[in-house]
């Protein structure tokens, strides 16, 4: 059975974001003195009196705007009341009972979920003040004042959206999904992409360059596995990273990567290679995460016998750092080839994860120095006593020799590449830590 999921919902700038930090414990959401902040939907965990359950942060609902933006995140706020089983209507005590207050109200009870209506603000202990008890003309039963600042309230927020909840079963769930990180600069197609894998609009797509500001987790099932794909801004240059907003994006979308186990590297193929794609992919090589490189609008491009074996050969050139990377050509528009995406994810996920004996290792070791001999420097040899694996997810090869400055980058990646002619290991970056004999194996 799956986890509870509760909604936040609300009018812009009432405090939606900073309740849900409160909320799980940590800073996920945007939290920023400005209206519309917060676009999409964004996920957490927590639990509360030993029930788990799925927080979701959603952008604030403008019941009438001719923004497009705006009306995007009220379609976003619609969706997650649907998901949800009780909804946490947020209001704010400083603004008092406002129309779009009212009208927000008014479309939840149509919803028929459970309504649990919370006046945020209420910072100080102490006598209630006055205007809260205007928000029982809601119609919404008793209001709970909470203060997502301090977390005042927060308990019996809480102990009532638990009392909503469908009889507890079995809310633990295997940790068996994959995590897989949809990355790359702004309007590549991330979103596309996301929404064409779960068949609904998950996210906003618009044609304006950095509409996704957050990164945002999607729980998808099908025959071949279970997965969690985060949606993640688009990373510009820095230079370009004017908005203080923009900037916790960025970090946003970093923190992605570190949590993922694959990253799609989306790259456009009407443009190529560009500078920034190289920045973004440096970014899942450096944290050793499995990838794969994903040309996206592969339907827009002319093509002849040709196109597709030039088109590779760009990336690999342009992308060189990573070799290991198998490139995958799709339209997230059409759909072309995106269920193949799934079969590589499986695939360069176990790679990550392959371990290997040590005496396995030292028979490669042994060919490999019998094939090339290791480097000299002034008449002294390199001499490999042995080789181990220390870790996985990248895998992780310690070498022990007799001085580590004779252990040139170049064999280094010699044995690399041998490594992988034997083993595979496509799709992961390799880490090989060099130790001279002695050195504790830490």
């Amino acid at each position: 059975m799956a986890k509870p999921i509760i909604a936040i919902v609300g009018r812009p700038n009432v405090g939606k974001s900073a309740l849900f930090n409160k909320l799980i414990g940590k800073r996920v959401s945007i939290v920023e003195d400005t209206p519309g902040v917060t676009r999409d939907r964004i996920y957490g965990e927590s639990d509360w009196n030993g029930r788990k359950f799925t927080l979701i942060d959603t952008g604030g609902i403008e019941p009438r705007t001719d923004s497009q933006i705006l009306t995007f995140m009220r379609e976003q706020a619609e969706i997650a009341i649907r998901h949800a089983d009780v909804i946490v209507f947020l209001t704010d005590i400083k603004t008092g009972l406002t129309a779009s207050d009212q009208e927000v109200a008014a479309m939840l009870l149509r919803s028929g979920k459970p309504v649990v209506l919370a006046v945020n603000k209420m910072d100080s202990t102490g006598p209630v003040d006055p205007d809260f008890y205007e928000f029982y003309n809601l119609g919404l039963g008793n209001p709970i004042a909470v203060s997502a600042v301090h977390g005042h309230g927060t308990g019996d927020l809480l102990d009532e959206c638990v009392k909503h909840f469908p009889p507890e079963e079995s809310d633990g769930e295997e940790d068996d999904r994959i995590q897989v990180a949809v990355i790359g600069r702004p309007n590549v197609g991330k979103s596309s992409l996301t929404n064409r894998i779960l068949g609904e609009q998950r996210t906003i797509v618009s044609d304006v360059a950095g509409t996704t500001r957050d990164a945002i987790d999607s729980f998808f099932e099908n025959d071949k596995g279970k997965y969690v794909f985060t949606d993640t801004a688009g990373m510009r240059k820095k230079s370009k990273v004017d908005e203080a907003i923009e900037r916790y994006s960025v970090l946003r979308a970093q923190m992605a990567i570190e949590r993922s186990d694959v990253c799609l590297i989306l790259i456009d193929a009407q443009d190529g290679v560009t500078e920034q794609d190289t920045k973004v992919a440096g970014l899942a090589h450096e944290a050793g995460k499995a990838s794969i490189i994903v040309v996206n609008k592969w339907d827009l491009v002319e093509k002849d016998g040709r196109t597709m074996d030039k088109m590779r050969e760009e990336v690999r050139q342009g992308l060189s750092f990573m070799p290991y990377a198998p490139i995958l050509f799709i339209s997230a528009a059409t759909g072309q080839r995106v269920d193949r995406l799934f079969e590589l994810i499986n695939y360069v996920n176990d790679q990550a994860g392959t371990r290997i004996t040590t005496g396995m290792l030292n028979s490669v070791l042994a060919d490999a120095q019998t094939r090339v001999q290791p480097p000299t420097d002034k008449g002294r040899r390199l001499k490999i006593y042995y080789m181990t694996q220390a870790g996985t997810r990248p895998p992780h090869f310690v070498c022990f020799c007799n001085d580590a400055r004779l252990f040139h980058f170049s064999y280094q990646r010699y044995l690399e590449n041998q490594i992988r002619s034997v083993f595979g290991l496509e799709g992961t970056p390799i880490r090989m830590t060099i130790r001279e004999k002695g050195d504790k194996e830490a």
